[in-house]
């Protein structure tokens, strides 16, 4: 088995730092002292291609497939972690969500624009109190009304909200048959009455990409925007999460590379009693043990995104993904702190930004224990973790 990167997915990394180097670093500064969204840089990073991987050539992708959009997510967040977020809500949940259950008007309607940066996506699912229990927990509501629906309730850590022009949004349309009663909906937030979307504080991270409280007060949402059948909402929402898992754990990874980079940079740079403390065993144990475990998680990675290219059942490829990515992004973070000693709490290395964010990925993406459970359940013969059908327009269209 050839475990070599083919030069088509290396030279796509290589063009990803170029951007960040070219594009990005020069002009993020001006943005995150403003604290406003980096609409531009968006729009260049469409431009180039890194949103529209798993999308076909006829809605504007290069059908390049999922180990394309892990490469692209994982590069970006070893050097913008905050860039990472647009791989979730530009290249996945929320377009391909679309292209993969939408009619294809729906999907040439709003995936091109999508893909390419000229609007922006969201994936409201997680509700206050609600957490990893989406179906038993959710409370929103969608009421027939004519040719509309009107959504009412609220959603709670929603990337990007308060700036969406396109939002996948899932509701209750029939409250008494629990998963089998939630509707997924395409909404278009903007100028709609009823819809707010409010920030959250979350101190360490970018205040250019925000998690926000949305509230939904009547919301309409025309008949022609529901998306599939009513009750297919859960089915949906499980399916978006398999491919949002992926740029998830190349996300952690990518995150956990760049704690890599970091501390070995450091160690080799960083002298005490007259040599590297790169000589030291103890650095020496913990450098190690991130180079074994990044690899690991990159490997089981580029197995989920290979297993999606083939359009064969991944929900269980993506636990083991998930997890161990988590696993090895939190060591990689306190084992970069360890080696950086108080320089790590400064604003003169990375270090302290990306623990933020491998924080976000550990908790708000879901906990680790979740994905313990879907793994022991299906370990053990209890649940079998690939027993949904696949969905996959990308690889089998219909």
């Amino acid at each position: 088995m050839d475990f070599s990167e083919s030069d088509e997915i290396a030279a796509l990394r290589a063009s990803v730092l170029r951007l960040i180097e070219r594009e990005i670093e020069p002009a993020i500064g001006a943005f995150e002292r403003a604290g406003a969204f980096p609409r531009p840089l968006v729009e260049k990073m469409g431009a180039a291609g890194l949103f529209g991987a798993a999308f076909p050539e006829r809605l504007g992708g290069s059908a390049s497939g999922f180990t394309a959009v892990a490469a692209i997510a994982e590069t970006l967040s070893s050097r913008r972690p905050e860039f990472g977020y647009l791989m979730n809500m530009q290249a996945m949940t929320c377009p391909f969500t679309i292209f993969n259950w939408g009619t294809d008007e729906q999907a040439e309607r709003f995936v091109p624009d999508l893909i390419q940066g000229r609007r922006l996506g969201m994936f409201a699912l997680t509700e206050p109190g609600g957490g990893s229990d989406p179906a038993g927990a959710m409370r929103t509501r969608a009421r027939r009304d004519g040719d509309v629906y009107r959504l009412n309730g609220a959603k709670t850590f929603i990337t990007m909200a308060d700036v969406a022009d396109v939002g996948v949004v899932f509701a209750k349309t029939d409250p008494a048959a629990g998963h089998r009663g939630i509707t997924a909906f395409i909404v278009e937030p903007h100028g709609q009455p009823g819809y707010r979307a409010d920030p959250i504080a979350m101190p360490g991270l970018a205040p250019t990409f925000r998690s926000c409280a949305v509230s939904f007060d009547e919301v309409a949402v025309p008949v022609a925007n529901r998306l599939g059948a009513e009750g297919e909402g859960f089915k949906i929402a499980m399916n978006a999460l398999d491919y949002g898992r992926l740029t998830v754990a190349a996300r952690l990874a990518g995150l956990a590379h760049g704690c890599f980079e970091a501390a070995t940079a450091y160690a080799n740079q960083r002298v005490v009693g007259g040599q590297a403390i790169a000589r030291y065993q103890m650095v020496q144990q913990g450098i190690a043990d991130m180079a074994v475990e990044i690899e690991g998680a990159r490997l089981l990675v580029a197995k989920l995104a290979w297993t999606m290219d083939q359009g064969a059942p991944a929900t269980r490829a993506a636990a083991h993904a998930k997890y161990f990515a988590q696993v090895a992004a939190n060591r990689a973070a306190r084992t970069a702190a360890e080696v950086f000693g108080g320089y790590a709490l400064t604003d003169a290395y990375p270090i302290q930004k990306l623990a933020a964010y491998v924080a976000v990925l550990t908790a708000g993406e879901g906990t680790a224990n979740v994905q313990r459970v879907l793994i022991a359940e299906d370990a053990l013969g209890l649940k079998d973790a690939n027993r949904h059908p696949v969905r996959n327009r990308l690889v089998r269209p219909e």
